[in-house]
């Protein structure tokens, strides 16, 4: 039985793309903590914590690529470079493309934190063939992190059951004003939008 390919899915410039990743991770990270303060009271041996709000998760992982024994020795910063393209900034949001993550069973939406290459093979002529890329993504939630660009559209993503007329009654009140998502979408079709999908939702004046 052939394993699952991991894959990247992100948007660029309203165009929904896909990174399959080269050979599957051998292992991931999921960490999740929480932030406290010390709280200052003379003559205690040890202050008391006070809870100050919980951190989103993050995914981490090593991804690995070899051109020279699977790619005909071709430049291996073509694939890599996929990835390092994830910090990007977006020009129409203001912040980098939130990915979504899928491994079988694995389902996670963030945004690429870091990316740090190392190439390990080179050819005589000095192109790598080889690299490994430790990668961490944050999470992302309409919840908690909210995303805003310099003209305070959001970030949406969608549910299953969602509509753009229902997403437009959420956010703004009425159902009507669905247009609005389609056309900063580029969206010919509102009927086109699937669950895991990332709206950008704009703001009204």
């Amino acid at each position: 039985m052939e394993f699952q390919k991991a894959t990247i899915t992100y948007k660029e410039k309203g165009e929904k793309k896909t990174i399959k990743v080269l050979f599957n991770p051998n292992e991931y990270r999921l960490n999740k903590g929480n932030q406290f303060s010390e709280v200052a009271i003379p003559g205690l041996s040890s202050p008391p914590l006070q809870f100050v709000r919980g951190n989103a998760r993050t995914l981490s992982m090593q991804l690995f690529f070899d051109t020279y024994t699977y790619d005909g020795g071709r430049d291996v910063r073509e694939h890599t470079g996929q990835i390092t393209n994830l910090l990007k900034i977006d020009d129409k949001c203001h912040a980098p493309p939130i990915c979504h993550f899928n491994w079988g069973r694995l389902n996670f939406i963030g945004v690429l934190e870091r990316a740090d290459q190392r190439f390990t093979l080179f050819l005589p002529d000095g192109t790598p063939v080889r690299a490994v890329v430790d990668v961490s993504f944050k999470e992302y939630s309409e919840e908690s992190q909210k995303l805003e660009s310099a003209d305070f559209a959001k970030h949406y993503v969608v549910k299953r059951g969602d509509t753009l007329s229902s997403i437009a009654g959420r956010k703004y009140g009425d159902p009507g004003l669905w247009r609005h998502i389609a056309e900063k979408n580029n969206m010919d079709d509102p009927l086109a939008i699937e669950p895991g999908q990332v709206l950008i939702i704009p703001a009204i004046v």
